[in-house]
């Protein structure tokens, strides 16, 4: 198994928050004898082998052995056909500098017969006598002209080294059997001894190519489409990038949380420290050169973090220490800036050392790109000097397939695309050395195994950074294609991965098939969240009558961000839903950097401008001023939500101006919803819709109404089932409830009829709005799952029917 960022934090932020140095994070042996293997990849051929750890491209693995032990699979290619070639692809894992095989024979044979038991045939293979090198991730071939058979036979007489410590195993990716250039092997039976042949992974052996090959080359310069011909899809509404301005409650006391989180984390110097050590300048005194382990592996991803989060923050509350933190950063990464326009923290030649090239390439570009739009005049011109580096790279060919997890590279170039600095190399880049063909097409027609067995890495929720990206493709070029196969990849991770409450069920090692949805799994990382927030909001500005996009950012925003964030103390990795909730860390995860992101951009998730009014989102208190056709307009919206259900909408208008307001009716709303102008009856609402209410407005107009939102009890339906008993989700219009208590809790419903005639025990807290007591349930309380802290809870407990004769 590979390192995945959740090794990565379990071995640091979940055993101190100090900092740990690297051999606390991995096992001593996977650094013996360490080659930098990244700097190959500056120049690799077709002869290296793409990653996959989804479970339909998992190695074949024989039972472990020790290194005398001797084992073997045979392939029968169903009748006597000439062979040219034999590939042997190697089972490997990736780690920081290296892509290390395992298991690969260090002594074998292989042989070529028309007689299943092998008493006689060809000796193509012969590495019996002296020990092979570990291939790592390199192909291994083996001409064979002029010979035909049925079966072919690879036998380890000696096994290499596993994946675990002193052990020792026999495992193969993959074993192709070529001739006149196919592979002949494809789906063929595959047999092995009795002793150490594993049977469940034999047909591994012989499984389908991936879609676009086995190796790590991509280059499709078929792809590109010519800027002048590009009909760009513009947004029908669009997200304010300023001037919401929040009125206290929930989003304004998460925001104020996530200033005190940026500001009591890293300091300047800190964030800046890999940039000055790459550039060679000096670290100022005290500062550690160890930092974080997350900094040092992916250096530069601290400031990006940063970045990200006050960047966006700013653009709605300004606070001047965190203005002047954010400015000291990026005039740090210019000091630092190259000749060449180079600015990441890492050396230009470790690009293909852990996620670098991608990961955390995204997160700088991300963090300038928000400091831009907070104000900084620099960030633009640095990213466009790096771009203008980057999109010219020898090897960008390689950048999908060998700088682990590829994918999340292509959001930093279509972001960069649309920014003021943007320029058409920034989106030819990703057409020609990132587009997958066969996953658009997959995704349009809404295959799951496009999300959870994607080819050529292991699954994750990053997967979705590349949903936004191929969106501001169509957004760029107008192929309709992209959007066609986004519609189908939003609505098919909905139906699929997305968790009652909103979380993500995709993550990275672990094989999440579609409705699973693991209760007792480390699921839900924030950062999958932030994604999928941003997926959402951009199909909402295409599709801003469409409700369903905005209900997903709603829950995502308050039953995932808000409640994975530990005050101003931290951010919390997973959305555990059973048992304790993790504790918030400060050491630059993954998690840290994508929460933070999304916490400083709430305002612009409730309201959208739209050429000819706005619409409104979210509820929440908040104010946002407008041009409409040269008019200014303002909106301030009064509500106590989600602990009181009523609104206000007050409208200032210099003079009468004509315009249209669209009321988003919440899909969770249980009834349609009476509006009122003034205190008379306008229109009703239909839940799922937005309502129009197209009027000259005069200033002193009030909208006013009343959200339906009620308790609804859902049922779960993923694989953590218990036999006899059902599990159920209390949720409050958006807002997911956690019964706070044994982890193991069961629900009484004394002489009921129905599940849902708990809801008639609810009893609620006096001064504790959304706290309830359970009638025949002592001690168990339920909150809204974001206020839990160190209790422990459940959120989906056991519902039992007692009646008398129980």
């Amino acid at each position: 198994m590979s390192i995945t960022r959740r090794k990565f934090v379990t071995g640091s932020a979940y055993l101190s928050t100090g900092i740990a140095a690297r051999q606390m994070l991995w096992p001593h042996w996977l650094f013996a004898a360490e080659v930098p293997e990244y700097l190959a990849l500056l120049h690799a051929d077709d002869d290296r082998m793409a990653f996959a750890s989804a479970s339909d491209y998992r190695p074949y693995m024989a039972k472990p052995g020790s290194v005398d032990a001797s084992s073997w699979v045979q392939v029968d290619l169903g009748s006597i056909q000439p062979i040219d070639m034999i590939k042997l692809y190697p089972a490997f894992q990736l780690g920081l500098a290296q892509r290390r095989g395992y298991g690969f024979p260090v002594r074998f044979k292989m042989e070529a017969s028309d007689d299943p038991q092998f008493r006689s045939g060809h000796v193509i293979v012969d590495q019996t006598t002296s020990d092979f090198a570990n291939p790592g991730d390199k192909i291994t071939q083996y001409a064979v002209p002029g010979i035909s058979a049925r079966f072919i036979r690879l036998t380890a007489t000696q096994f290499g080294p596993s994946v675990k410590k002193g052990g020792y195993s026999f495992a193969l990716a993959k074993l192709g059997v070529l001739s006149s250039g196919n592979d002949i092997a494809v789906h063929g039976p595959v047999t092995a001894d009795a002793v150490y042949g594993n049977s469940m992974d034999l047909e591994q052996l012989t499984r389908a190519p991936r879609p676009m090959g086995e190796g790590i080359v991509t280059d499709h310069p078929e792809n590109l489409t010519s800027r002048t011909s590009w009909k760009p899809a513009a947004y029908e509404v669009n997200a304010p990038r300023h001037g919401v301005v929040l009125n206290g409650g929930v989003f304004q006391s998460v925001m104020e949380n996530n200033i005190g989180y940026l500001l009591n984390s890293f300091s300047v110097d800190e964030m800046l420290r890999p940039f000055l050590q790459r550039a060679g300048k000096p670290i100022p005194p005290g500062v550690s050169t160890q930092a974080t382990s997350w900094d040092n592996d992916l250096p530069g991803s601290c400031a990006g973090r940063f970045l990200m989060g006050s960047g966006n923050t700013l653009r709605w509350i300004d606070h001047p220490e965190l203005r002047r933190r954010m400015n000291a950063v990026v005039d740090g990464i210019a000091e630092c800036r190259e000749p060449n326009g180079y600015i990441m923290a890492y050396p230009e030649d470790t690009i293909f050392y852990s996620e670098r090239g991608n990961y955390t390439r995204a997160w700088v570009t991300h963090g300038l790109i928000e400091a831009g739009y907070a104000g900084n005049a620099k960030a633009f011109e640095l990213l466009r000097g790096y771009y203008d580096w980057f999109d010219q790279r020898p090897y960008l060919s390689r950048m999908l397939r060998s700088a682990t997890l590829g994918y999340q590279g292509m959001i930093a170039n279509t972001r960069m695309y649309f920014t003021p600095a943007g320029k058409p190399e920034d989106i030819q880049v990703v057409q020609r050395y990132y587009q997958e063909n066969y996953w658009l097409e997959g995704l349009a027609k809404k295959e799951d195994w496009t999300v959870w067995q994607y080819p050529y890495d292991r699954p994750h929720c990053y997967e979705l950074t590349a949903f936004e990206a191929y969106v501001d493709l169509y957004r760029a070029t107008g192929e309709r294609e992209y959007l066609t196969a986004m519609l189908g990849a939003w609505q098919l991770y909905r139906d699929n991965w997305i968790a009652i409450g909103g979380s993500s069920s995709v993550i990275e090692g672990d094989n999440d098939p579609p409705g699973s949805y693991y209760l007792h799994r480390e699921l839900g990382e924030l950062c999958g969240s932030s994604f999928w927030t941003f997926l959402s909001q951009r199909l909402h500005l295409l599709y801003p009558e469409d409700e369903r996009y905005v209900a997903e950012i709603e829950k995502s925003i308050y039953n995932v961000a808000m409640a994975n964030q530990g005050g101003t103390q931290g951010l919390r990795y997973n959305t555990m839903l059973v048992g304790k909730k993790q504790e918030p860390t400060q050491v630059d995860t993954c998690c840290e950097g994508q929460g933070t992101r999304l916490l400083g951009s709430i305002p612009e998730h409730l309201y959208s401008v739209a050429p000819d009014g706005l619409y409104v989102n979210l509820y929440a208190a908040s104010t946002i001023a407008w041009q409409q056709a040269g008019d200014s307009l303002k909106l301030t919206m009064t509500t106590q939500f989600p602990f009181q259900p009523d609104v206000q909408l007050h409208i200032a208008a210099a003079k009468p101006t004509q315009s249209k307001l669209h009321l988003r009716i919440p899909s969770w709303a249980i009834n349609d919803m009476d509006i009122r102008i003034n205190g008379n009856h306008a229109v009703t609402g239909i839940s799922g819709t937005y309502t129009l209410l197209d009027r000259l407005w005069v200033d002193g107009d009030i909208v006013s109404f009343t959200l339906p939102a009620k308790f609804r009890l859902m049922r779960y339906m993923g694989l953590d089932q218990i036999p006899g008993h059902q599990r159920f989700a209390l949720e409050y219009g958006p807002i997911l409830m956690a019964a706070v208590g044994p982890p193991d809790a069961t629900l009484k419903v004394r002489n009921g009829q129905h599940y849902q005639d708990l809801l008639t025990q609810l009893q609620p807290q006096p001064d504790h709005p959304l706290h309830f007591t359970i009638q025949h349930n002592p001690g168990i309380e339920y909150m809204p799952y974001w206020q839990v802290a160190d209790q422990s809870f459940t959120c989906f407990p056991v519902i039992d029917i007692e009646t008398e004769n129980s």
